[in-house]
């Protein structure tokens, strides 16, 4: 495996599938503010942000742990062959995700859970593959770890004949075969994995969004899933994403793990941070600062 960085015993590794770039913070952020972003840019430009154009990097790419004998992967980004005529950026993809798994040393095979912190387009992708015009599970031998609240609420959109068809197509193509086949895992708050992950709900950017806490030998890491979309969240905790399900529930969720990550010195582990991928974070007065790490 290849090795960013460890929590305790724990090793983390990163499977980039690919990158939306078709956004400003202007545009993602309805409360973003040049004049309120403009102190931090010291330390958000380059790599998170461009105050010429106004964009920000977004990759989207699932986390790799190595726990004890078992291989986790942490959301399951975009998917290939996949009808989103609605998006370019993930409609009919050939990317190279499985190609990057191998370069771990992994094949589908040796996954042993799939874990999702909501079930969004772009994290729910690669849990199904097409074979001969089928859609199977993309790791046979994994159980896929998905919020009770949050499967119910994406079903349940998912048969509303006036839902947008990418949600429905999202549903049909990368989780109810899922379901079909007997891998799905359903879980409530604070569900605990291994004796060192904790799943919490963290409900606002989607009604079942979980956060995943992982404990080992003293150090503690919090992978986010999209409580934030960029580095600049921290100190602008309050700013919500357009796509977020409820913006002021998200940025109460995103203020909870941030107080949490500050007082526990946990990294902040997210999922669409550009390199450097992850944090530690300290308060700032009534506000948060980011130390950028590996």
């Amino acid at each position: 495996m290849k090795t960013l960085g460890k929590i305790g015993k724990v090793e983390i590794g990163r499977v980039y599938d690919s990158s939306l770039l078709g956004f400003t913070a202007q545009t993602w952020f309805p409360k973003f503010s040049r004049e309120a972003v403009k102190p931090h840019e010291h330390w958000l430009c380059p790599d998170h942000y461009d105050p010429e154009t106004g964009r920000f990097p977004m990759p989207v790419h699932s986390w790799l742990l190595k726990v004890g004998n078992y291989n986790v992967l942490i959301d399951t980004c975009m998917g290939n062959d996949k009808d989103r005529r609605a998006f370019a950026e993930m409609h009919q993809l050939a990317n190279r995700y499985l190609e990057r798994l191998a370069e771990h040393g992994l094949q589908p095979e040796d996954i042993h859970f799939v874990l999702c912190t909501h079930l969004h387009v772009d994290h729910v992708g690669w849990n199904t593959r097409l074979v001969n015009g089928r859609w199977v599970p993309t790791f046979p031998n994994a159980r896929y770890v998905f919020s009770r609240i949050e499967y119910e609420a994406a079903k349940a959109e998912a048969a509303d004949p006036e839902c947008a068809p990418y949600l429905r197509e999202t549903f049909e193509d990368s989780i109810h075969p899922v379901v079909e086949s007997g891998k799905m895992m359903l879980v409530d708050d604070l569900h605990e994995l291994f004796d060192c992950l904790l799943l919490r709900q963290a409900p606002g950017h989607s009604p079942g969004h979980i956060r995943i806490e992982l404990r080992s030998d003293g150090d503690t890491g919090v992978f986010a899933g999209d409580l934030l979309h960029s580095p600049m969240q921290v100190p602008l905790w309050d700013m919500s994403s357009i796509v977020c399900w409820d913006k002021d529930m998200a940025a109460a969720a995103r203020r909870d793990l941030l107080e949490f990550c500050a007082d526990e010195n946990a990294l902040l582990i997210p999922g669409h941070f550009e390199a450097p991928y992850v944090g530690r974070v300290r308060r700032d007065g009534d506000s948060f600062a980011l130390d950028l790490g590996w």
